[in-house]
């Protein structure tokens, strides 16, 4: 038998949201007041393994949780990512994706966004 992923063992109540085959939680280790997390409730590894109903349910839950945001917390934009692979930093391996508020000022300088995942290779 497998061990549980970290999103398996969190407790059905701490769910923020959640449909069929994905749901929702707040993030443990938020980057920014409200940060959560889309995840399939399908153990896999990476989101190009997700069934097309997977993707479409999550693109779902990413508005709804947008919507819920704007009116809890009132960001002024968001990054919304996962990261896929060692190499592009993915630490749990049960897929997941992010769904950042972003505030005006909580960065120096916000240009280049995701593009900062490469060090150097924000600005153009």
């Amino acid at each position: 038998m497998t061990s549980l992923s970290v999103f398996e063992m969190v407790p059905v109540a701490d769910r923020v949201a959640e449909a069929d085959l994905v749901f929702a939680l707040r993030d443990a280790n938020p980057v920014s007041p409200g940060h959560t997390l889309v995840i399939p409730k399908r153990r896999i590894a990476s989101w190009f393994d997700a069934t097309g109903d997977e993707l479409r349910e999550a693109t779902r839950l990413i508005t709804l949780i947008k919507t819920q945001l704007d009116e809890s917390h009132r960001p002024d934009g968001y990054n919304v990512g996962f990261n896929d692979g060692v190499a592009a930093g993915q630490t749990v391996f049960h897929a997941h994706i992010h769904v950042i508020p972003r505030f005006a000022g909580d960065v120096a300088d916000p240009r280049g966004g995701v593009r900062h995942a490469v060090i150097g290779k924000g600005h153009y």
